[in-house]
């Protein structure tokens, strides 16, 4: 049984692996985290009745960065933030009712989806293997979709939430999908690179 967990803890890896580091550390990153998550919330092309933004690529990034835990704490303080009035939802946006409309789905999932993005990241779908890295990207962006067409079927019928809340985001989504994996492929690269130096010169 202890050879189980041990293993299980040898297999789960982030990539910033803030579970160990400080608390000033860990907060900080929350802080910066949830920072970069509202200024993707100000990259928008308006749509009625959901916009487009780069949230679903900085919270796909953040979970598979972060990890699951740090990654849904990191987002959940930015929605608590943009609820509490801050202008931090999409194009600077703020207030509780923005998770009472129609976008409301969207902002309830993101925790969900970063820290789905964060679990599969931290067992291999990252940046060391970008064709997972875009799987699990993949994922997240279509459960962002799923769940947020859910919120708005509800609200103006399941082929209007379709045509207007998932049919528009398709092409979107692979994109920032791509893209994620991209970055988590570049991240991996550089952090390579220090130990490939350090391996060199011993």
């Amino acid at each position: 049984m202890t050879n189980i967990a041990v293993s299980t803890r040898q297999s789960s890896f982030s990539p910033l692996q803030l579970q160990s580091r400080s608390i000033p550390w860990q907060f900080g990153a929350v802080v910066l985290g949830s920072l970069f998550l509202a200024l993707s919330s100000y990259i928008e092309v308006p749509m009625v009745p959901v916009p487009v933004t780069m949230q679903t690529f900085a919270v796909t990034l953040v979970g598979a960065l972060y990890g699951w835990r740090f990654g849904a704490l990191t987002i959940t303080a930015w929605l608590v933030e943009g609820a509490a009035g801050f202008p931090v939802l999409a194009g600077g946006a703020a207030g509780v009712q923005h998770f009472m409309g129609p976008t409301g789905g969207y902002l309830f999932s993101f925790p969900i989806v970063g820290a789905i993005v964060g679990w599969l990241a931290e067992r291999g779908w990252n940046g060391n293997r970008v064709m997972l890295a875009f799987a699990a990207m993949l994922i997240g962006n279509l459960l962002c979709l799923v769940l947020g067409t859910a919120w708005l079927a509800a609200m103006i019928g399941a082929e209007k939430a379709i045509t207007f809340g998932f049919l528009p985001f398709i092409v979107g989504g692979l994109l920032k999908s791509a893209l994620g994996a991209a970055t988590l492929k570049l991240f991996s690269t550089y952090r390579a690179e220090p130990r490939d130096r350090s391996s060199k010169t011993q």
